[in-house]
């Protein structure tokens, strides 16, 4: 995979501080050792004796949220004390800019430390598998590869300053509804190639200090308590060395959790002693319960020795949070060239929502932020020729007199500017949408001002996506701003007047409508159970592999100049390894970054696997007339594909196309490459189909040795025979009379597998 900027090769990892050893553990007693695996308070980690400190958390992926003191329940969301609220993961996402979220990460462990916090509850990295997810804003993508480069990025930042980052929520938190008891019912490719992607690579390239284990079930198995998911694919398998810490009331049996490899139970549930009685009873290993332990101390220990900071630049935190709200807008649509707009412009700005911004989501990352800029503050500053109309009310009740104003504003105006969005009890925490629309008083506005005025642009405020379709027609010109953090509206106003050019790009797709995205029949599920039947065909995988029609794919987005893609080399560096460079020249007449994306594609008559996968992205900015060559490594493991039956990554021989663009539907340049393989040779046995014995490498021609020309050439029978009897198990042809009877059958396995039958 390729990414902006390396995640933390420079970061130093949990082995890097001198670790607590078992032996020290070991001479706790068991009732101490058990302490450590629960918390002392709703934030804090247990303190035994002067050997091992406690560790505090902090809620926020997107900000800080230490509550005031003297107040530590888990829901008191509003009581904090105030901290920069950045943009959440659904806009910082659509920056596609590692760099920027490794700042903004840096930014958050300064602001953690200065209010006493050891490690900050984020990122969040679940696919967004259905738009209707109501935490979908703290998530960055439907992609695994954007997310982990993103959530990478974010990690070393936190990191950077010796303040722990906690990944979550392993795994497979895909939605709300019923969250604390769903079985997600996902198989193990769908699981590895989509939905643990992510994990893996913010913990083979970022050394995450901690993992937090999600509330569902995974194939019927409560993520706490999931041995397969937090040892042996997290640890034995990815090499994860720091500690997993609990969802908050995610434990439900607290020894099997341990067992499972969980390190550390928040919030503490006074039920340590069932770990003791475990021990005794002989239902835990006491090694279990000092190895968790142990890690606990090593994060102690390891966040003990970070430098501490007394306080932060709130006002350069404020503007970097505004420079991340810039480059996250996606201007999904701009005819005419209404945006920017002229300086001697006459602009009507329509909506409440400008007034009294939208800026993050609802439920545990909420922040109080240090301060917060309107929009319309933010306009109304720029300039005299701008006037206001709210034009609606939050809460969605009809306003007659108001949309009557917005509209005799609009009709004195040379453009509209109309601030739409999702109210805020529409999207938390705790609960899943329903539908994808905007308010019908919203869109009744809407329609109204685009009649009475020429030029219309709407600027959207939401965390999951919206449909677009049934009004989009109305606006000549549509900036998505997602929640864009306490700075947004300053942003905002910087892209509408042509400071700088939006440059954000979709890391979701936007669908006409939701009966048109994959998980649509199985979301949310019900009876305890939600089953993938989409499999791996998520987002863009399934949009672009049976060209469904969208609104907007995956990767758009638009800027005030134009983009040309020249030059693709795709040079062979080593065995399934290339080499991959354009050239990205800006063609227009202003200064903007162009995001560069990086696709491996298959082009199969009967799809086996999603038409073309994101491999690698790189944002550059670049002045009119300006060009650079931009450069990628494509790695076996870009084009492989989890075989269930071997367990492990497959490489298959053959073709496949690199593709880049600028989106996943606007690609620019192709070269047909093809792949050595992984040179595995699939084992054979007797309920092998004559068909994978026939095209063996090995076992074709020890068949074709024992049998002659009997079923081994398709001349020999009509084609719809021979295709019907090459899919028999070669087991099943004892009774055939032709010389394949078990005895010989196994002959033949024990032929092609060194002796053993």
């Amino acid at each position: 995979m390729t990414q902006s900027e390396p995640a933390s090769a420079a970061e130093p990892t949990l082995n890097d501080v001198a670790e607590p050893t078992l032996e020290e553990v070991a001479e706790l007693t068991l009732e101490e050792k058990a302490s450590l695996t629960s918390g002392s308070s709703t934030w804090r980690s247990t303190a035994v004796r002067d050997a091992v400190p406690a560790v505090t958390f902090a809620d926020g992926p997107h900000g800080i949220r230490r509550q005031v003191k003297g107040s530590g329940d888990a829901l008191g969301l509003t009581n904090s004390v105030p901290a920069t609220c950045f943009p959440p993961a659904v806009a910082l996402g659509s920056s596609w800019d590692a760099a920027l979220a490794r700042r903004v990460g840096a930014a958050l462990a300064r602001e953690a430390s200065a209010l006493g916090a050891d490690v900050v509850l984020g990122p969040g990295v679940n696919i967004k598998r259905s738009p209707l997810c109501g935490r979908n804003f703290e998530y960055f993508s439907e992609d695994p590869h954007v997310t982990g480069v993103m959530g990478a990025a974010l990690v070393a930042g936190i990191q950077s300053r010796g303040i722990g980052a906690c990944v979550k929520h392993f795994a497979v938190n895909n939605q709300e509804t019923d969250r604390m008891r769903i079985s997600a019912d996902v198989d193990e490719r769908t699981l590895r190639e989509i939905y643990l992607a992510a994990f893996e690579y913010i913990v083979r390239e970022a050394a995450p200090y901690t993992v937090m284990s999600s509330y569902n079930k995974i194939n019927g198995v409560y993520a706490s308590e999931n041995h397969w998911l937090l040892t042996e694919v997290l640890r034995d398998e990815w090499g994860f060395d720091g500690l997993v810490v609990s969802d908050w009331g995610a434990v439900n049996d607290r020894a099997a959790a341990v067992a499972a490899g969980l390190d550390l139970e928040m919030p503490p549930t006074r039920t340590d002693q069932q770990i003791v009685d475990a021990v005794r009873d002989g239902r835990l290993d006491e090694a279990a319960v000092t190895r968790s332990a142990a890690r606990v101390h090593a994060l102690a220990r390891r966040v003990a020795a970070a430098e501490r900071y007394e306080d932060w630049d709130a006002g350069a935190h404020h503007d970097l949070a505004r420079e991340a709200a810039r480059g996250s807008a996606v201007l999904l649509k701009n005819e005419h060239g209404v945006l920017p707009l002229t300086p001697s412009a006459r602009v009507a700005v329509i909506g409440e929502l400008a007034r009294t911004p939208r800026y993050q989501g609802y439920g545990s990352s909420h922040v109080v932020p240090t301060r917060l800029d309107s929009a319309w503050d933010a306009l109304r500053d720029a300039g005299p020729e701008f006037g206001f109309a709210a034009g609606y009310r939050l809460d969605g009740a009809p306003d007659e007199p108001l949309k009557r104003e917005a509209v005799e504003l609009a009709a004195e105006a040379d453009v509209a500017v109309l601030f739409l969005g999702l109210p805020g009890e529409a999207e938390s925490e705790g609960f899943d949408r329903t539908s994808i629309d905007l308010p019908e008083v919203q869109v009744g506005l809407l329609r109204a001002v685009a009649r009475a005025c020429s030029r219309v642009v709407v600027v959207l405020a939401n965390g999951g996506v919206v449909a677009v379709s049934g009004w989009a027609d109305d606006a000549d010109a549509i900036l998505e701003a997602w929640l864009p953090g306490q700075a947004g509206g300053s942003a905002i106003a910087d892209l509408l007047l042509g400071a700088c050019s939006p440059s954000g790009r979709l890391t979701e797709t936007i669908p006409h409508r939701l009966a048109d995205v994959p998980s649509h029949l199985h979301f949310p599920g019900g009876d305890g159970h939600v089953a993938y039947g989409e499999g791996r065909y998520v987002g863009y995988r399934y949009y672009d592999t049976l060209d469904v029609d969208v609104a907007y794919p995956f990767g758009h987005g638009l800027t005030y100049t134009r983009f040309e893609y020249t030059d693709l080399a795709v040079t062979e560096t080593g065995p399934n390894a290339w080499a991959v460079e354009c050239t990205v020249t800006n063609v227009g007449e202003r200064a903007a970054a162009e995001v560069v994306q990086l696709y491996v594609a298959f082009d199969e008559e009967h799809p086996t696997r999603p038409r073309h996968e994101l491999r690698g992205f790189a944002k550059v900015e670049l002045e009119p007339g300006a060009g650079t060559r931009v450069s990628f490594t494509l790695t076996g493991r870009d084009i492989a594909w989890w075989s269930v039956s071997r367990g492990s990554w497959r490489i298959d021989v053959g073709p496949f196309t690199v593709e880049v663009g600028a989106s996943s539907r606007d690609i620019r340049l192709r070269r047909a490459v093809t792949a050595a393989g992984d040179g595995h040779v699939d084992a054979l046995s007797r309920m092998s189909t004559l068909g994978e014995w026939l095209d063996h490498p090995v076992g074709g021609p020890v068949l074709r040795e024992r049998i002659g020309t009997r079923l081994s050439e398709s001349a020999d029978l009509p084609p719809a025979l021979f295709t019907l009897v090459r899919g028999i198990p070669l087991a099943k042809f004892s009774t055939f009379g032709i010389g394949l009877t078990p005895d010989v059958v196994d002959e033949l396995v024990a032929a092609v597998s060194g002796g053993v039958a």
